[in-house]
């Protein structure tokens, strides 16, 4: 039995997965604040699944886990997952001996690449882009994830794709990101609500300037990292996922509809056929546990392949 692990700000999801790669039992818990809680939430996590799988576990063989932050996949280490309040974390040597199996750690974004190519069918190249607070993508090509030298691989949220457009955390004008994460919609729709990027499109919908304003901005900024992803990696598909892509069809027609005005222009944008190659996650689809599962069970930590 393998077990994957989604670290998230609020929630942490784990599943059980079979030799066959059937799922066979999810829990999910809240994540606490700071390295020592992580640490405790990813134990309680792991050990919940044994009465909801009908296993102990001295069953479970690998444990994966998906985490935000800068990951370094030979040791373990996490640097820089602020919305978790850790600053450096040698994660796997912590949860290592409290399980007592071999522990793997990925970015979430790279995990959650994974689970998506596995989710997809398995074969051919796929890149997932996270919709998330920020935006990144990961890379997945016969079975492959694609890291990188320095593991940043996909980091399609910082291209400039205007440099007269607003200003990203990162410093830059115009960057995808900017446009397109939620994080930056919230802010600079600037309204207070439980989910601001819906209350956007709601608003949009109903004739609001500012909130048409945003949500154009939001589908250009997807859009063009879709053709970034694909000038770049020519996958098969671009599969959208992350919290904005709950928006579902509202969202993937607006920007399937702007990759085909900005391909009405262009005879070679239209022969790439952008907007049939972009696609979103299922609904409820566990990708980034599922891609630690697979992280966890493999040999070699730098060389992750679907399937296990």
């Amino acid at each position: 039995m393998r077990v994957g692990l989604d670290v998230g700000g609020t929630k942490t999801a784990a599943i059980a997965v079979d030799e066959s790669g059937q799922i066979r039992g999810r829990v999910r818990l809240a994540t606490g604040w700071g390295g020592d809680a992580v640490i405790q939430t990813i134990i309680a996590a792991v050990r919940s699944l044994g009465p909801e799988a009908g296993i102990g576990l001295d069953a479970i063989s690998s444990v994966g886990i998906g985490i935000p932050g800068q990951v370094d996949v030979r040791t373990g280490r996490v640097e820089h997952a602020v919305n978790l309040g850790v600053a450096s974390l040698e994660l796997a040597a912590a949860v290592e001996p409290a399980l007592g199996v071999r522990v793997r750690v990925e970015n979430d974004v790279k995990a959650a690449a994974l689970g998506a190519y596995e989710l997809h069918g398995g074969s051919g190249s796929v890149a997932y882009l996270n919709l998330g607070t920020g935006i990144a993508a990961g890379v997945v090509d016969g079975g492959v994830l694609s890291r990188g030298t320095r593991g940043t691989a996909g980091e399609v949220g910082h291209v400039s794709v205007d440099p007269n457009g607003p200003l990203c955390r990162c410093g830059q004008h115009g960057c995808i990101e900017a446009f397109a994460g939620g994080g930056s919609i919230e802010a600079r729709w600037g309204r207070p609500g439980a989910l601001p990027v819906r209350d956007v499109f709601d608003a949009a919908d109903a004739g609001d300037p500012r909130a048409i304003e945003l949500r154009a901005g939001l589908a250009y900024g997807v859009a063009a990292g879709v053709r970034v992803l694909v000038l770049t990696t020519d996958v098969d598909s671009v599969v959208l996922g992350g919290g904005v892509s709950a928006l579902g069809a509202r969202l993937l027609d607006d920007v399937r509809a702007e990759l085909a005005a900005s391909a009405a222009a262009s005879p070679f944008l239209r022969s790439l056929a952008l907007e049939e190659r972009v696609e979103l996650l299922p609904a409820g689809s566990p990708a980034a546990a599922l891609g630690a599962a697979l992280i966890g069970a493999a040999r070699d930590p730098e060389e992750a392949l679907a399937h296990g």
